[in-house]
């Protein structure tokens, strides 16, 4: 294993300002560097995509060259130049080749990304669907894979779970994401409920916006229940990283609903006072009921 090379993308993962998961002490401790090197290949194009005031082209032309790196890393080729992209790759040819990791999530990935630079709003809640299975469902199968499961119901349980994480998160963001131009509540939602995008320009979360967040809250809260099972279905550390994963999610959203969806007012978040509640129900978990969990 290349140590410096994964140590780079420890240490470009804990950098940034998103939190994530990849130095947590419940993950196995040989999975954690193979995470961060997937993280910092996911989380560099991301912002590449989203971030900053890069023009469209440029955004595209970045993303064109993480593709073509992350070829050459497929095929055993990456070159060191000293730089933090040589360094990711180098870590991520590693870690493909060691966990037989297949370069088609990697591709699915910069796919969403190469969308994110084009489209802001969604029509319907499949076009949403559609979006996560590329944008949130391959890292979940990603972390699986490094951890050494290969099966396509943990599979299916996985994806309901990252595509969960991912809406929440969405709800959390309504705030960020307008002022990027962005929603992500789909319109057939928004139509539905009756509500006005104009009155999240004025910082306003109307009643229909709480209906239409509603609604969203109650769908995405019905994909936590179905992926539930995950959790039990793998073993060691793994499996208390995916229960406090899946119960820090649903906190979330527990508080998006307790305030009523208006992150105008209160964006909830996770802090130190969570850690010892999500240990706790972690110790108390149950499996899920039924052939989720077979």
């Amino acid at each position: 294993m290349s140590a410096a090379a994964y140590d780079a993308c420890l240490r470009l993962a804990r950098q940034h300002y998103e939190n994530f998961p990849v130095a947590s002490r419940l993950m196995p401790a040989r999975a954690r560097p193979h995470i961060a090197a997937v993280y910092a290949f996911a989380r560099l194009a991301d912002d590449f995509a989203d971030e900053g005031t890069r023009t469209p082209e440029a955004r595209f032309a970045l993303l064109d060259d993480w593709q073509a790196r992350l070829h050459a890393a497929a095929r055993g080729a990456t070159v060191d130049d000293g730089s933090d992209a040589a360094a990711i790759f180098l870590a991520l040819q590693q870690t493909m080749r060691e966990r037989d990791l297949e370069a088609s999530l990697f591709e699915d990935l910069l796919s969403a990304f190469r969308q994110d630079v084009t489209v802001t709003r969604y029509a319907t809640w499949a076009d949403l669907l559609d979006y996560s299975r590329r944008s949130a469902d391959p890292v979940g199968r990603l972390v699986l894979r490094i951890c050494g499961y290969r099966d396509d119901h943990l599979d299916a349980l996985s994806d309901r779970v990252c595509t969960a994480l991912q809406f929440t998160n969405f709800w959390q963001d309504v705030e960020r994401d307008w002022q990027k131009g962005r929603v992500y509540v789909p319109r057939d939602l928004v139509e539905a409920a009756g509500a006005d995008e104009r009155d999240l320009g004025r910082r306003r979360l109307s009643p229909e916006w709480r209906r239409a967040l509603g609604e969203a809250a109650a769908r995405t809260r019905a994909l936590f229940a179905e992926g539930r099972g995950v959790a039990d279905g793998v073993h060691g550390r793994l499996r208390w990283e995916l229960r406090a994963t899946w119960l820090g999610g649903t906190r979330i959203l527990d508080r998006l609903e307790a305030v009523g969806f208006d992150v105008f007012r209160r964006r909830p978040t996770l802090g130190a006072a969570d850690v010892v509640p999500i240990l706790w129900r972690t110790l108390a978990w149950r499996p899920a009921a039924g052939p989720a969990n077979r």
